[in-house]
């Protein structure tokens, strides 16, 4: 089976799944594992790269309001791939090329190939996805495994919660300039890891709030995790930020518990890491608790001193 990914959440899963080997072709997003930078790239962003958060954030707004795609499929390209499945989503159009184009791509081809489009709004149907693009590539077994990994890993994070009794307010921050909260699993990630969401919602999009939201929240926690970023990025972008003396009275602020994450890898892409991000929130949010190594190196403390260039990595507007 060939196989083209246009996500690259679909991407990690197909790769989970045993099956890097058959994947031709996938967007110019998936990076990971890094053997899916090896592979021929079939979808382009129309977004600037070079732009800062604020011009980003205008762009794809640009974009989305005269009903435009954010990216450009090669069409070419994915006819010379000749695929026997194309996995893409109609979740976030930000976030991977829209349906439409990708039918408009496919209209040349003689014999179009399967199309496996996802749209997971919560964590049951991220596993659910990793079950159903098992079954359509005949690794049903090998999603099954995967999904037992995943709840053990669950399993042991609520475990050690459920014995914790205070639950700080939390703060997920997807965007600095201006600010997004994070939406649709996240928020039932931050109540897994023994937190209380002060903003997103359950299943629904992620949504724009001021400054004066966030300081008025009174969060106990502050997570920095601005879509397309790693860690280190969003701790750039935080200490560049022109924050007034109202922030620093947050008890956030206030007791140093500001903390970058990456999105990507842990809250971004609705894929097998979401697990680990769960483990992720709940040391930064109980840090007594003892979580996995890749869980503790994944938390960077955020503390506003020296600054250094911001960030121009792309955003997603879907959490």
């Amino acid at each position: 089976m060939r196989i083209v990914s246009l996500l690259p959440s679909a991407t990690e899963i197909l790769f989970a799944l045993g099956l890097g080997e058959n994947i031709v072709g996938v967007s110019h997003e998936c990076d990971f594992p890094p053997a899916a930078r090896s592979k021929q790239v079939v979808i382009q962003s129309r977004v600037k790269k070079d732009a800062l958060p604020a011009e980003i954030d205008a762009q794809v707004r640009d974009f989305v309001s005269r009903g435009e795609s954010l990216y450009a499929v090669d069409a070419d390209l994915l006819e010379t791939l000749q695929p026997d499945l194309i996995v893409t989503q109609d979740l976030c159009h930000v976030c991977a090329a829209s349906p439409d184009d990708l039918a408009t791509a496919l209209s040349r081809f003689s014999y179009p190939p399967e199309v496996l489009t996802l749209n997971p709004l919560d964590l049951g149907d991220v596993w659910r996805d990793i079950l159903w693009v098992g079954e359509e590539t005949g690794r049903t077994e090998e999603a099954e495994h995967l999904l037992e990994k995943i709840g053990g890993q669950l399993e042991s994070v609520e475990r050690a919660v459920a014995k914790i009794e205070h639950h700080p307010r939390v703060a997920f921050l997807e965007w600095l300039d201006p600010f997004y909260v994070g939406g649709h699993w996240v928020p039932e990630m931050i109540e897994r890891a023994g937190g209380i969401d002060l903003f997103g919602l359950p299943r629904k999009p992620t949504f724009r709030i001021s400054l004066q939201d966030i300081v008025e929240a009174v969060p106990d926690v502050i997570l920095v995790s601005p879509c397309g970023y790693s860690a280190e990025q969003a701790r750039n972008e935080y200490r560049n930020m022109p924050f007034p003396e109202q922030w620093s009275a947050t008890p956030a602020a206030r007791n140093n518990r500001v903390y970058a994450l990456e999105a990507n890898g842990y809250f971004s892409r609705p894929g097998p890491r979401l697990a680990t991000g769960v483990e992720i929130l709940a040391k930064a949010l109980h840090p007594m608790l003892a979580v996995s190594a890749e869980a503790e190196r994944a938390i960077l403390p955020v503390t506003v001193g020296a600054s250094s260039a911001p960030s121009t990595t792309a955003r997603a507007a879907s959490s």
